[in-house]
């Protein structure tokens, strides 16, 4: 386990685990939990050790979005952003109790997949202070749970429910409130038993397709993810482990 401030990250075997770790201001976005959080999924995307991973929140809720204190400050948030924009190369998994407001719930959609305790509320409340949700939000949840809800959220600011989530398509799963995080590892450690550069080829393809490419947009990215994926260590090991009837030995090469 490595922990700064702000971000803690664990390991376990194939699988990340991030913390956002400030628990006292509802894990509100700092500077420092900005770099945190943007160095731990570098680490994510460039260690072959690592196949997926689970983005959860210390304390009673996943994150309130931007700490305005800070943002006053002046401090520099700059990678929050890009993480927001660019995600991981990897799966990543949001494990949200309590609460994802505003830019919390921006965070996780940057996420790939979400699963939440039962009593957990989703918004994005900015038009409620006289701005919008402008970390991607706006653009992001007409994929996730269909324009009249998408557009319900956006211009109302009202939350919705975990159930509400669920039946939309935001979410994967609820669990009982205080199992999010042992579900979503759960999840990850089965997305980990498979190759991981099938799992990240798969995952950027499903991504590109949700977010409006064209089918020759998506024939080109496939041909291109095929060359390193086909030709890679685990491609070879795949078929080698199933005809041996052994489990395979991943390497992410």
């Amino acid at each position: 386990m490595s922990e700064n401030n702000a971000v803690i990250v664990e390991r376990r075997d194939r699988v990340m685990i991030i913390t956002l770790n400030r628990p006292e201001a509802m894990n509100a976005i700092n500077g420092e939990l900005s770099h945190g959080l943007w160095n731990a999924v570098h680490e994510l995307n460039d260690d072959p050790g690592l196949t997926a991973g689970v983005l959860t929140g210390a304390g009673k809720g996943f994150s309130s979005g931007m700490d305005l204190k800070a943002f006053a400050a002046g401090e520099d948030i700059g990678p929050m952003h890009e993480f927001i924009q660019a995600g991981a190369e990897k799966p990543l998994i949001a494990a949200v109790e309590g609460f994802a407001i505003a830019g919390g719930l921006e965070l996780a959609l940057s996420c790939d997949l979400m699963v939440a305790g039962e009593s957990a509320k989703f918004g994005i409340r900015e038009v409620k202070v006289g701005l919008f949700a402008a970390g991607g939000g706006v653009m992001r949840l007409p994929a996730r749970v269909g324009y009249a809800k998408a557009m319900e959220m956006a211009i109302t600011g009202d939350n919705i429910t975990a159930s509400e989530a669920l039946e939309f398509g935001l979410l994967s799963q609820t669990t009982e409130d205080g199992a999010a995080l042992d579900a979503a590892v759960a999840l990850a450690e089965r997305i980990a038993k498979n190759a991981p550069l099938a799992v990240a080829a798969s995952k950027n393809l499903v991504k590109a397709a949700a977010q409006g490419y064209d089918e020759a947009e998506l024939w080109k990215m496939q041909g291109e993810l095929m060359g390193k994926v086909f030709g890679s260590n685990d491609a070879k090991e795949g078929p080698k482990a199933f005809a041996e009837k052994r489990e395979p030995n991943w390497t992410g090469t």
